[in-house]
């Protein structure tokens, strides 16, 4: 079996928004499915992104490549092709009971369990590169991010990291800065970017939670 590039660590590369619009593009085959590597590869980019701004995300990001080393071991495991797409990843894993439906206690690192760690993370992101998209020259970075945080992540996360996510996100860059993160170009480019990106992280997000939601396993514990 073929393994996943870079499977040791997550590279220290420049973030580029037009490599994850292209990597969540590709998640996505023609009947809907989406692609283990094309998604943990997206990731890879959005936690390039996260770094780049310094500690501020570190909670989130340090977890997320923690669970992207997980789902690649599954990939490179001798079961591997079984987790080729979400898809085949939860049917593998509930048909052969791999799956802690209840308590974490034999299948702590299960594929399912990691990647709605991810999905999860996904939302939050996708929020916040949303607001990000349509704001203004003088929106606050602070404001738009705690909400994308309140609507997705928090409540999923102990009171006390709810608590250091708001007062770390208080001291967010500008607009500015964060479009310069982008690598992209002009504002202008940026926006139009992200316009495109968008609509790719949301269907994956959405045919992920679909998944997740017809197999009961949006709280897994």
């Amino acid at each position: 079996m073929v393994k996943m590039a870079g499977s040791d660590s997550v590279p220290e590369e420049k973030f580029s928004l037009k490599e994850v619009l292209i990597t969540f593009q590709s998640c996505l085959t023609d009947n809907q499915e989406i692609v283990t590597d094309s998604y943990v590869n997206g990731w890879r980019g959005l936690v390039r992104f996260m770094n780049s701004l310094g500690s501020i995300f570190s909670f989130i990001s340090k977890d997320a490549v923690n669970k992207i080393q997980i789902m690649v071991t599954h990939r490179n495991g001798e079961n591997g092709d079984k987790y080729e797409t979400l898809q085949s990843m939860v049917k593998y894993e509930l048909d052969n009971n791999l799956v802690d439906l209840q308590r974490r206690a034999e299948h702590p690192e299960s594929g399912c369990r990691t990647l709605l760690r991810l999905h999860r993370a996904l939302r939050w992101l996708e929020l916040f590169l949303e607001k990000l998209r349509t704001s203004t020259e003088d929106s606050k970075t602070s404001v738009m991010c705690t909400d994308a945080y309140n609507d997705s992540l928090a409540q999923h996360h102990a009171w006390i990291i709810r608590k250091a996510a708001t007062m770390a996100f208080c001291v967010l860059p500008g607009r500015a800065a964060f479009f310069q993160t982008m690598n992209v170009g002009s504002t202008e480019q940026v926006v139009a970017m992200l316009g495109e990106a968008m609509p790719f992280i949301s269907k994956v997000y959405e045919i992920t939670e679909e998944l997740y939601k017809q197999h009961n396993l949006l709280e897994l514990p």
